[in-house]
């Protein structure tokens, strides 16, 4: 074939925009009279409404599972606190079509200086038409992502928490605070830190438990700001966890190391920032006015398991860390775009038998990897002399190009590759945004199915046509004859073999639809 060809079938089975029945779940009845259960009428119910459970729900949606997601407060967080999306997050939304809404509201920065704040510049040629840091408002984020999930039909309910569960083999039933129960085939933990999901689970949550804690708020200030900039430059010569950064309106960023380590669920106060910044600074540059005070500690834990059963833990109830490199909004949107397709695929009874058991082997390993790097950062931020010595010496080292590029990448995390088995370097990796026929490579994946990209023309998907896409493509911008992508863009398989192709799409994409597997195969006979 010499021109491109797009080939995709519509979404089928899906029930966005009406109520949710018992009998629009196949398969399920209502319970027998008599039974204290709550009837099925959801697929999954996620607990929390943060960036994970939202972009989850909407992943889930688009294989039209039907989601309840509960959130224990009555409304979004109401502070402004500005966090960065790191590049594999922006591929990720560009890849459902969110990232334009995303740079209308916020900043692109540089990719660099993110490792343990040693201010050296972004590497030169990252692998990535979105190489860049985007600074955002957090709640900017979660408005557009649960927007987003709640256009494709999920359903969202605030003032809900998730008091209980009890898990059996066709369900979960879940307990509410006000005693409602409600019932799903799954239970996904997406509610923070304190994770209820994970406590009431009884899975472990092992690490280390705070060291320092760092103030973190935003104020008005009451001197000129060529005064602050200069006792900052002078400070963060040797204390990284302190600034004053202009926020607009007059309204400033402030960190600043704590006294001590305290009760979390307790705020600061306006004198603890006062007391700190005299302390360190010499002056409490007159702040006053507070927007929003909070206080961050070093914990590092990690959960020894993600699922047991039909419950599953993602986003900061299986995983928290230190802020540091700005790495824990994008490793919790990760997890959801990792386990939405498989969780689906689960539901929808396509999915191979050990796919959903992959969201564990896969993903764990990339939090220990982040629990690591920033064990490692936190280290470097010490003003004790030893650390002092490593972080000079680790920033000479950075002047190395392989060193800076090797840091950036793991912070960003594009240089992630999960384990698939022997193969090209590319497997298992993700696949940037290439230029293909007529666009772009993520413009093809907005609707979260798998797409096998085909430079030969000679290969097919047919069986596999309502969960994947086909595009031939001899131009596209691409070292290989032909790639499998996942429905998170990760490269599931490389080759022009069709008969090695049906076993990786049976792999992951479940054994083909008989009628059109055997269409095919007669067609290859005659």
């Amino acid at each position: 074939m010499n021109s491109p060809q797009f080939s995709a079938e519509p979404s089928s089975n899906d029930t966005a925009g009406r109520d949710l029945t018992v009998s629009d779940v196949p398969g399920l009845r209502p319970q027998a009279s008599g039974d204290d259960r709550a009837p099925l009428v959801f697929d999954v119910i996620i607990a929390g409404c943060g960036p994970t459970g939202a972009t989850l729900a909407a992943e889930l949606r688009l294989h039209g599972v039907r989601v309840l997601v509960l959130d224990k407060e009555t409304e979004p967080a109401s502070y402004v606190r500005i966090v960065g999306l790191h590049i594999r997050s922006i591929e990720l939304m560009a890849m459902r079509g969110l990232l334009d809404r995303l740079l209308e509201n916020g900043r692109k920065r540089p990719a660099a200086g993110f490792f343990a704040a040693i201010p050296k510049p972004a590497p030169k040629g990252l692998d990535s038409p979105h190489a860049y840091l985007l600074g955002i408002r957090q709640p900017v984020v979660v408005d557009l992502l649960e927007r987003h999930a709640a256009a494709l039909g999920a359903q969202i309910r605030r003032g809900s928490a998730v008091a209980g569960f009890a898990q059996d083999d066709e369900g979960v039933t879940v307990e509410l605070a006000d005693g409602e129960q409600l019932r799903s085939r799954y239970l996904v933990g997406c509610d923070g830190a304190r994770s209820t999901v994970r406590k009431l689970l009884g899975v472990g949550f092992p690490g280390e438990p705070s060291r320092t804690e760092t103030l973190m708020g935003e104020m008005e200030v009451g001197v000129p700001h060529e005064e602050i900039a200069a006792k900052v430059t002078e400070i963060r010569e040797t204390r990284q966890r302190f600034w004053l950064r202009p926020f607009g309106e007059g309204i400033y960023s402030v960190v600043v190391p704590a006294a001590g380590v305290g009760d979390r669920a307790e705020p600061p106060t306006l004198e603890d920032f006062k007391q700190q910044l005299r302390a360190l600074a010499g002056t409490d540059f007159g702040v006053h006015s507070p927007r929003w005070l909070s206080r961050f500690g070093d914990a590092t834990r990690l959960a020894e398991r993600y699922r047991v059963g039909r419950v599953l833990l993602a986003g900061d109830a299986a995983h928290i860390h230190p802020p540091t490199g700005g790495q824990g909004l994008n490793l919790g949107v990760q997890d959801a775009f990792n386990l939405g397709w498989k969780l689906a695929a689960q539901i929808r009874g396509w999915a191979p038998e050990t796919l959903l058991d992959t969201y564990q082997t896969e993903r764990r390993p990339v939090a220990e990897d982040v629990l690591d790097n920033t064990r490692a950062q936190m280290e470097l931020h010490s003003t004790e002399p030893g650390p002092q010595a490593v972080r000079r010496l680790l920033t000479e080292l950075m002047d190395f190009d392989e060193v800076n590029r090797h840091l950036i990448e793991k912070i960003t995390a594009i240089s992630i590759r999960y384990d698939f088995g022997e193969g090209p370097d590319l497997l298992g990796r993700r696949l940037p945004d290439i230029d293909v026929h007529h666009g772009r490579l993520y413009e093809l994946l907005h609707r979260g199915r798998g797409l096998l990209l085909d430079r030969t023309g000679r290969l097919t998907a047919r069986g596999w046509s309502d969960r994947v896409d086909h595009l031939t493509d001899p131009t596209a911008a691409l070292d290989a004859p032909c790639v499998l992508l996942r429905p998170d863009g990760h490269v599931a398989w490389i080759g022009d073999d069709q008969q090695d192709l049906d076993a990786h799409l049976a792999r992951w994409f479940g054994e083909p639809t008989e009628g059109e597997y055997t269409e095919r195969r007669n067609g290859y006979r005659e």
